[in-house]
């Protein structure tokens, strides 16, 4: 089964103010992202159950002409604090690089980004 690392052009975690994180996930093509999206494999209880948010404080957006998804949701510290490990948010994307897509019956429309051996690395 692929992972959303193996299928998306890019993801990347960044602040969204000083108490909230986004990811964006932005794919390479309209059949993937279609894929991606239908799967419904980034939902709330997801992203809760990966990052150890609340789903009622998830919120997704979904915007097609970009072939993107935005997911953003509180910090669990504020941009800054003492405490705070990531200040610019950059690394808070590691949980979706290896959440598997199921995709069983839509393999064929998917256009994987990248040759086999550069998803190895």
């Amino acid at each position: 089964m692929p992972t959303l690392g193996s299928l998306a052009q890019l993801i990347r975690s960044k602040n969204a103010g000083p108490w909230k994180l986004t990811v964006d996930v932005m794919l390479p093509d309209v059949q993937t992202y279609e894929c991606v999206v239908e799967s419904g494999v980034l939902n709330a209880a997801k992203i809760s159950e990966l990052f150890g948010i609340e789903a009622s404080k998830v919120e997704i957006y979904h915007y097609p002409p970009a072939n993107a998804i935005k997911v953003s949701f509180p910090r669990f510290r504020p941009n800054g604090h003492p405490d705070d490990t990531d200040l610019f948010g950059g690394q808070q994307f590691a949980p979706l690089v290896d959440l598997e897509v199921p995709v069983e019956n839509q393999s064929s429309r998917i256009n994987s980004p990248l040759p086999a051996m550069a998803r190895e690395f």
